[in-house]
């Protein structure tokens, strides 16, 4: 209520009933003084009493309408300004509003529009960085994946290769003392299961280096339904998953999108102890929205309690502001973590 009294409408009004109130002691002061020094008999103090209060009900209403109508249209305007540097805000830079009074609302109007027109060319400079950063990015994979594979080469001639030669020289032997001493035998078998058994692991251990960490070419929905399958397979979370089967978006904002996802994900895995997980991606006024959500632990926002989790969240922040959007968290604890991301298309 104090809040609704402070608005500018209300503001005309106190000022109008603030002008009545000066006003009326301007005429009272008039009134009382030519009642004194000249006394005329028309002009008594019943007849000021009368006056002054019939004219203080009269103009109170009159200024609470006056007040009430020429404040409408200064609010309405106000308004508009208000909803153009709310959209601005959420990252919808399209927006604009046009005041036909030459006045100095107009001229600011007139500058936000321009601030939205900057706004809009500077996210275009950072889709079209991020483009050609994506392009080097390329090329630099190409190079790492050929160091990777030299790496596992060596990796694999070094741990597995090995461990099979000495799985073949100890199933050898075994085989020899299989009839002449077979406790002997039992334990060298025991040796090469332990053997084998270590050589699944380190062979385990390299085919994870080699799962892609982007979408390998897949339009994105397809990309994050295998990664919502994998990590069924691999966690008891319950996936809930809307997605706008029509994206029509860069390559390089669907290599960002799914890090990102990935990201949460992991987090989620990590830290939330949650069991549920919500994602929701679609396309609202010419923006990618897209909405995370668990129910989860939480945490508070304000406080870097976890050197992991506040890492993961920089980087999804950085990577959504890179795309020339806006990154919002809101967490509870006890009550889950929800994650709203906007980026201009």
């Amino acid at each position: 209520m104090l809040k609704r009294l402070s608005s500018i409408r209300y503001s005309y009004i106190r000022s109008h009933l603030h002008g009545v109130f000066l006003t009326t002691l301007t005429l009272l002061s008039i009134l009382l003084s030519i009642y004194v020094l000249i006394a005329p008999n028309w002009l008594n103090a019943v007849s000021i009493f009368v006056f002054i209060l019939f004219y203080v009900m009269l103009a109170v209403v009159i200024s609470i309408y006056a007040g009430f109508k020429s404040s409408g249209e200064l609010k309405e305007r106000l308004d508009y300004l208000s909803v153009l540097i709310t959209q601005f805000s959420n990252g919808n830079y399209h927006s604009r509003i046009y005041f036909n009074e030459d006045d100095e609302i107009t001229r600011i109007a007139n500058e936000l529009n321009k601030l939205g027109e900057r706004l809009q060319d500077q996210v275009k400079s950072l889709q079209r960085m991020a483009d050609e950063k994506a392009d080097f990015a390329k090329s630099a994979h190409k190079a790492a994946t050929i160091e990777e594979r030299q790496r596992l080469a060596r990796d694999l001639h070094d741990a597995v290769s090995q461990q099979l030669f000495a799985l073949t020289m100890m199933s050898e032997s075994a085989l020899r003392q299989f009839d002449k001493n077979p406790d002997v035998a039992k334990d060298q078998l025991k040796d090469v299961a332990n053997s084998a058994l270590q050589a699944q692991t380190e062979m385990r251990a390299l085919l994870l280096h080699l799962r892609p960490v982007h979408l390998s070419g897949e339009p994105l929905p397809i990309g994050i339904r295998k990664l919502v399958e994998e990590l069924k397979q691999k966690s008891t979370l319950d996936f809930t998953v809307v997605i706008d089967e029509k994206l029509s978006i860069t390559e390089t904002t669907e290599e960002h999108v799914f890090r990102i996802i990935q990201e949460s994900f992991s987090n989620t895995l990590r830290h939330a102890a949650a069991t549920e997980v919500k994602l929701e991606i679609s396309l609202r006024s010419n923006e990618l929205f897209i909405f995370i959500s668990d129910n989860g632990k939480g945490f508070n926002v304000d406080e870097d309690t976890s050197r992991k989790t506040s890492y993961g969240l920089k980087t999804m922040k950085e990577r959504s502001e890179e795309l020339g959007g806006t990154f919002k968290i809101r967490s509870i604890q006890g009550e889950g973590t929800n994650i709203e991301i906007r980026i201009p298309c």
